[in-house]
């Protein structure tokens, strides 16, 4: 069982959690169910419930109160059972600090002034305290301004990385219940943090960044709390009464990297009695405690390790090394040497000329520097930093590097993995372990643009085209729901969606923010994606006002015309016909973009209106979305047929948002598979048709050519990379040229998931598995083959449990195989078949059996 979209069920952040659970092997479909609530040794039974329903399901009892654990166990009746199945294991959920009067805690820090203009090296912070009696349960609540790391007793607590994370912080703070009770000890007792700039005082944003946007103190906020045996309760929280001193770490910044002075760290320094004269008073800081919030989803943390592919030495010393795979992380290494000596950690992305490919990171130095104790062999790794690379560069040894001393650890938002793909043809295989990939390095906190570089932001636009295939590959409702939270925190008052969130200082370009196509359309279509892939009504409640603050504000804009033809606009971004200069400015009219968008937000609003039970909206935004795709077809169509931006984009826009009428959607599929063949099946779109291009042509009997689209090897295309080496996808589809050149523009990446938005393509239409009723309770199996794959499949973690296809081309036909979860049922439609709806279990179909059995 588990608790909202939560890894588990600690310091959870709402008094009544939803619940969900997967049902036994062989229930089939749940007729009714009973819950069981053990709160304080005494367990309830809600009695039974005749429902289907086991995803999200309300909290049966009294709501939690602060710190209040609660056991909870399910059981089922299966469809026609007369006995339950018998109970599920307990799962435990308990309530975080719920009310900001439950907070103590004062944020402490740095007691000396620092100058603003200089780095300033960050701080620990301690506290000695003594326990009288034995501890039998302790939780710390913990948060910075800025990120953190907590020891206790010399022992770190968690294994989270980039604590707290980015959030709106005048707004939101997020801070995180850990179970210390193994950390303590009666008596003498330590707690210790190390202290990091991060996204609150850091150098951050365009151009290497702007300091202390958020604030000038670098503080932690904690409150230890302590149950005796004899059930009495102690806390320990953060005020005047700790000490701070000057870490061993120089400096330290998200960009710039880290230095690291092992001769200033005592190992011991958070054990109780090793404070010196060098720990003086802290510095107390303001937090308002009604800004503190639990978690919606997973902390950033380690996720895999990586060993060196090969390590080169270079005739000056260096060594260059080469992981095989361009990730997200930093290094952990092991050297020796004598006291001073300097070890430096460079990092990219690409080689050029065999060495580090260093201008694409802009102002992000990506350094990371080591200064050795000399006290024998010193194993580190950086804190507070991460980077984007592939190959990294070490000076500063004495010798040879061995493979096994330098290692490269894999960070990101620890989601559950929910989504796989793999069929017959090996390039299209790692074009998708690319997007896995790509999708790891930019869903740190946040969903991000690029990891590498001085930017990193929270784009919304790239999101918005790429959480489709988020939301299959992995368990991101929590996380998105709490970026999508900032978002509406961030939208401006008459409805203006901003380009990135969180919102940080700009270069002029995005400064003032204005509303913008595709981009500001997050607010209404990322929810509904959500909610179609994990079935959770109260998240598109949540951001339904945002959704409609933001279609209102387009409305306005376009004014009686219906038209969005005003205004700043970013198009198809990044179509490759686009000049260097004016990334926006593209085959495709920026203002029909706009107006296709306008259409679809404004159909989808009335969709989620609908879904919320309020009528009157939904009919109000069908009728909206009918005149502006009337007048779409009015200012964007030509008499002939034929779209004014005669482009793959404006095409794919019009039949995949369902804005042309069906001679005109006939028409527009020909047109579009013209244009694709024309230019010999190389790709012609950007950020916007990219994700819309396949669909199209498929949905408009043209399978042909997007299999000819997707296999295309030859630059522009998703192969190419793939066949210069790629592990990720890359920002342009350029960003090397076939002469092996880097891309001269100011935006380089090579890790940029939005082009990779094809995958959810491969996974509906290759695999041919999707979601035909929210959470996946329906699934569509509708494999699609093409292009000389011979076998596909695809498996999916749906909130009901494991949804599966398989299919292979045999002489005598297609044969599938399908898992439908407990709990749902399934539709396959195979082609030239009448769709065939399973139950749960495992089904094969074969086209020559359905042949001879309807003969």
């Amino acid at each position: 069982m588990s608790f909202e979209h939560l890894p588990d069920g600690l310091g959870i952040g709402v008094p009544a959690p939803r619940l969900t659970w997967t049902l036994p092997p062989g229930t089939g479909r749940q007729q009714a169910y009973e819950l069981e609530l053990d709160r304080s040794g005494t367990p309830h039974r809600t009695g039974r419930f005749d429902s289907a329903e086991q995803v999200l399901v309300p909290w049966p009892g009294e709501p939690l109160t602060s710190r209040e654990r609660v056991t909870v166990r399910v059981r089922v009746w299966a469809a026609g059972a007369a006995e339950p199945f018998g109970w599920s294991e307990p799962s435990t959920v308990e309530a975080g600090l719920l009310d900001s009067a439950d907070w103590a805690a004062v944020p402490v820090g740095a007691g000396w002034d620092e100058d603003p203009e200089a780095d300033r090296r960050p701080a620990r912070v301690r506290k000695d305290f003594h326990l009288d009696r034995p501890v039998i349960r302790a939780r710390l609540y913990v948060t910075a301004h800025g990120l953190y790391e907590v020891e206790i007793n010399g022992r770190r607590v968690g294994d989270e990385a980039l604590a707290p994370g980015w959030t709106v912080y005048p707004h939101r703070l997020r801070y995180r219940t850990h179970d210390v009770t193994a950390h303590l000890t009666e008596g003498a007792n330590t707690i210790g943090a190390w202290l990091g700039d991060g996204w609150y005082r850091g150098r951050y944003g365009f151009d290497g960044g702007t300091r202390d946007i958020y604030g000038a103190d670098q503080s932690l906020i904690a409150q230890l709390e302590v149950m005796y045996d004899d059930g009495t309760t102690v806390t320990v929280a953060t005020d005047g009464t700790w000490t701070a001193a000057p870490s061993p770490i120089l400096t330290s910044g998200l960009y710039e990297g880290e230095t690291f002075d092992a001769r200033l760290h005592d190992p011991h320094w958070a054990t109780p009695g090793v404070a010196g004269t060098h720990w003086t008073p802290v510095r107390v800081h303001i937090r308002d405690p009604r800004t503190l919030v639990a978690p919606q989803g997973p902390p950033v943390r380690c996720t895999e390790e990586i060993a060196p592919a090969t390590v080169t030495r270079k005739d000056d010393g260096r060594h260059l090394i080469d992981f095989g795979q361009n990730l997200v992380g930093r290094l952990r290494i092991t050297v020796d040497g004598p006291a001073g000596a300097t070890v430096t950690l460079r990092h990219a992305e690409v080689l050029q000329d065999s060495e580090l490919a260093t201008r694409p990171l802009r102002e992000a130095h990506a350094t990371d520097t080591l200064i050795l104790a000399g006290d024998g062999p010193f194993t580190w790794e950086p804190r507070f930093t991460l980077h984007g690379f592939r190959y990294a560069e070490i000076t500063g040894l004495d010798g040879e590097l061995s493979p096994e001393r330098v290692t490269a650890r894999v960070y990101h938002t620890d989601m559950r993995r929910t989504g796989w793909f793999e069929c017959s043809d090996p390039l299209i295989n790692r074009l998708h372990e690319n997007v896995v990939w790509s999708m790891r390095g930019n869903f740190v906190d946040i969903p991000t643009d690029c990891p590498q570089r001085d930017e990193r932001l929270g784009w919304t636009g790239d999101i918005q085209v790429f959480a489709p295939t988020a939301s299959y590959l992995y368990d991101c409702a929590g996380m998105l729901d709490s970026w999508l939270t900032d978002v509406g925190l961030e939208q401006l008052p008459d409805g203006t969606i901003p380009w990135y969130v969180p919102v940080i200082p700009g270069e002029p370009m995005w400064t003032p923010i204005q509303p913008g196509a595709a981009w500001g359309d997050v607010a209404t279509l990322t929810p509904w994606t959500l909610y179609q892939r994990f079935g959770d009504l109260d998240l598109l409640r949540r951001h339904h006002p945002m959704a409609k603050a933001w279609v209102d504000l387009v409305e306005r804009l376009a004014g009686p015309s219906r038209l969005w033809d005003t205004g700043f606009q970013l198009g198809d971004w990044l179509d490759p016909a686009a000049p260097p200069d004016d990334p926006a400015d593209g085959s495709t009219d920026r203002y029909l973009v706009a107006t296709a968008y306008f259409a679809h937000s404004a159909r989808h609003l009335s969709l989620a209106a609908a879904e919320l039970g309020e009528e009157q909206d939904a009919v109000r935004y069908a009728r909206l979305a009918d005149e502006v795709m009337d007048a779409f077809r009015r200012r964007y169509v030509t008499a002939d047929g034929r779209m004014t931006s005669d482009s793959p984009t404006a095409y794919a826009l019009g039949i995949a948002f369902r804005l042309l009428t069906g001679q005109q959607r006939a028409a527009a599929g020909e047109r579009l598979a013209e244009l694709v063949l024309a230019d010999d099946a190389h790709i012609a779109t950007g950020f916007v048709g990219t994700p819309l291009i396949c669909d199209a042509l498929t949905d408009t009997g043209h399978l042909d050519v997007a299999y000819r689209l997707l296999t295309q090897t030859e630059c522009p295309s998703w192969l190419y990379p793939v066949t210069r080496g790629a592990t990720t996808v890359w920002e342009r589809w350029d960003s090397m040229r076939p002469d092996g050149s880097l891309n001269p523009g100011g935006m380089t990446s090579f890790n940029h998931y939005a082009l990779g938005a094809v995958a959810d393509w491969l996974h509906r239409a290759v695999a041919g598995i999707a979601s035909a009723e929210p959470g996946y309770r329906t699934i569509t199996f509708r494999p699609r083959p093409g292009g000389g794959i011979t076998w596909a499949k695809a498996r999916h973690e749906t909130p009901y449990g494991t949804a599966a296809v398989s299919w292979q081309l045999t002489p005598a036909g297609l044969t599938v195989d399908v898992t439908v979860p407990n709990g749902c049922h399934g539709v396959v439609e195979l082609p030239d078949r009448a769709p065939l709806t399973v139950g749960p279990g495992e089904h094969r179909l074969d086209t020559s059996d359905l042949d001879r059995t309807a003969a």
